[in-house]
């Protein structure tokens, strides 16, 4: 059942004792006021999912704060509306429904009839809310829905999301940059009971300190300056669904906590606000980085980090699984020629052997830029090698290094080495080791660290 966020006006208090007790063992969170105009100045600082007005009330009437409401907020951040009234016509229910009221409730009135409004007003608000942000994001798009590959590594990773995906459990994804990270979050929240609410995006390394802070929490009116109203945050507008945390290595210590409380409690206050708000949803982070080293050098909270780490799937590079390359070519070739109208095109054998035989530092994102490239420039049905080679680095050639990111380039360099021991040594691990110039303790940290079996 969904649970939203009620503004509950009436000037009887006996009303709003017996209502805000049935809205709130109903699981909506309640604010009760008998005054129209603490309404209207509650409406302005903080973002409701409802608000239920009685039509006759000293000072304004519930038609006025309607009114007034909408002069004051944009159409996006207005609740639902409920009207209640014990005078009620037709005329003032059709003068109510022409502003934008949902329901129009004559007292006495059944308390499940309310709620049963109620709860179907929240839905609509958080379904509006959800379609809003979900065409705001159509320009940034996460890439195509299905995880494109055959090797190994690329099968166990979808076996892990089909599991997953079944439950609500927080997941952290980690992987070089390109690799597809935010696909995968994508298919996790797609296979999982709760696809029919948002999966928010936030890209954590995009936004400055204060501004993550309000992004991810929201805001109450006057929080700071500039913040002319309140406005929901990424968390609250997940409510049901999933969220991704993108770049979750870069996030400040204090945004940590916050997060880290979130994770532990499920609650969290928006900046300027006096209320604890509560929220249902699950996590999915992602990072580049070694979260673990992070925690052991204090850049990175230890509690937050084994929060995040409940199910860990890594991601592997390009040119871990080459045999997905063919693959992977043929998938874009065929869908940004399709985009371009242009014709089916092949790739020659010079070509694709120059594509397959590249160390890949940008992974995927890489491949599928590289693709476009040579789709567009291609005057012919079929793609050379030289348009391959426009790409510089494209041969091979170069410093063999896979990225220009230190930290990519050591964890790179540990694996290919300890692969190659461990080839050389014929999978005899203790040997491997001592070629290596390490325990075997550190030889099964790094196994583990870089997922060799």
């Amino acid at each position: 059942m969904t649970h939203g966020t009620v503004l509950l006006v009436d000037d009887e208090e006996k009303i709003l004792k017996t209502l805000g007790r049935a809205l709130r063992e109903d699981e909506h969170e309640v604010t009760t006021t008998s005054s129209p105009q603490e309404a209207l100045r509650l409406l302005g600082a903080r973002q409701f999912d409802v608000l239920i007005v009685d039509y006759l009330m000293p000072g304004l009437t519930g038609m006025d704060v309607v009114r007034e409401l909408q002069a004051a907020l944009p159409e996006p951040e207005r609740p639902g509306v409920l009207m209640m009234t014990a005078h009620g016509t037709v005329r003032n229910a059709v003068e109510a429904m022409k502003l934008g009221v949902r329901d129009y409730l004559q007292k006495p009135f059944d308390i499940d009839e309310l709620l049963v409004s109620v709860r179907r007003t929240v839905e609509e608000q958080q379904a509006r809310n959800g379609l809003r942000y979900l065409l705001s994001e159509q320009k940034n798009q996460f890439g195509q829905y299905g995880i494109v590959g055959r090797s190994r590594a690329v099968q166990d990773v979808i076996a892990r999301v089909e599991l997953v995906a079944r439950s609500r459990s927080t997941v952290l994804i980690t992987g070089e940059t390109g690799t597809g990270k935010e696909l995968v979050a994508r298919a996790i929240h797609d296979r999982s009971a709760e696809r029919a609410h948002p999966l928010i995006r936030v890209n954590c390394a995009a936004l400055p300190e204060g501004l993550l802070e309000s992004e991810l929490f929201g805001h109450v009116r006057g929080a700071f300056t500039g913040a002319i109203n309140a406005r929901k945050g990424r968390f609250a507008l997940a409510d049901g669904g999933s969220i991704f945390l993108d770049e979750i290595s870069t996030i400040s210590g204090n945004v940590q906590a916050k997060l880290l409380r979130v994770l532990q409690e499920r609650e969290f206050e928006p900046l300027g606000a006096e209320r604890t708000q509560r929220v249902d949803v699950r996590v999915i982070a992602a990072t580049n980085r070694d979260l673990q080293v992070l925690a052991s050098e204090g850049k990175f909270q230890n509690d937050l980090y084994y929060r995040l780490n409940v199910i860990p799937i890594r991601i592997p590079p390009l040119r871990e699984r080459r045999e997905d390359i063919p693959i992977l070519v043929e998938h874009f070739t065929r869908r940004i020629a399709a985009s371009l109208g242009k014709p089916d095109l092949r790739l020659d054998d010079g070509a694709l052997d120059a594509l397959v035989n590249y160390s890949w530092p940008g992974n995927v994102r890489e491949l599928e830029n590289t693709m476009e490239r040579a789709v567009v420039l291609a005057t012919g049905t079929t793609i050379g090698r030289d348009l391959v080679l426009l790409m510089p680095g494209a041969s091979g050639e170069g410093t063999g290094l896979p990225s220009g990111r230190l930290h990519d380039n050591v964890s790179w360099a540990e694996r290919e080495s300890i692969v190659k021991a461990l080839r050389a040594a014929g999978g005899i691990k203790k040997d491997a080791a001592e070629a290596l110039g390490i325990s075997q303790r550190a030889l099964s940290h790094y196994l583990n660290k870089h997922g060799i079996d």
